[in-house]
């Protein structure tokens, strides 16, 4: 199966996680560049493909698919031979924790920083919020460091999409004040990704 995809993609957000992934799967892909700088994901054109305003979108021959964790494990299923999600049950669904952890904790976590005027219109209020962010991104890197990462991976010995995603966002740790210095596997795992074929070919 060689299908052409859309990804829909802005560089440094959680849609480089998906751009790695199809990278690692050898997919056939266009790539559109959606400009936050001039809102564009706000843009009729844009709204068409995603209602939602985000990123990533990908759009396949069944429709278009939203939601970082659903299109890194239907990238990871469609090209099976890539060998990028566990196979068994269990460790399926410890990929699909991992990923929703990041999507729904440590994603919401960091977004107070730039988006904090998403919760709160008051600037002192704002102001806090974002003052937790380094905080509590420490908090949530102190987990994973403590929890996965038992091998070179972040599921043990196997490669899998979730390395992307937990690269992609650890790159976001200098921006929220956090030192990856200090959290050993963490910042092994991130020097170790800038090395794979695929995400230098991702970042390009």
């Amino acid at each position: 199966m060689n299908q052409p995809f859309i990804l829909y993609y802005t560089p440094g957000t959680c849609a480089q996680a998906v751009r790695i992934a199809l990278e690692e799967a050898g997919a056939t892909y266009d790539l559109r560049r959606v400009d936050f700088a001039s809102q564009q994901q706000r843009s009729p054109d844009y709204l068409a493909v995603n209602p939602k305003g985000r990123v990533p979108a990908l759009v396949t021959e069944q429709g278009t698919l939203t939601e970082a964790p659903a299109l890194l494990a239907y990238i990871a299923q469609y090209f099976a031979d890539a060998k990028l999600a566990p196979t068994d049950l269990f460790g399926f669904a410890r990929m699909q924790e991992f990923n929703s952890y990041l999507s729904s904790t440590v994603h919401i976590n960091h977004a107070h920083r730039p988006r904090a005027a998403r919760w709160a219109d008051d600037a002192d209020a704002q102001a806090a919020m974002q003052r937790k962010v380094p905080g509590n991104m420490t908090e949530n890197f102190q987990y994973i460091e403590d929890h996965y990462l038992k091998g070179p991976w972040v599921l043990g010995e196997e490669y899998s999409v979730c390395d992307g995603y937990l690269f992609t966002v650890a790159g976001w740790l200098k921006g929220d004040s956090v030192d990856i210095a200090q959290l050993k596997n963490v910042n092994d795992h991130f020097q170790r990704m800038k090395e794979r074929a695929a995400v230098q070919r991702a970042l390009a």
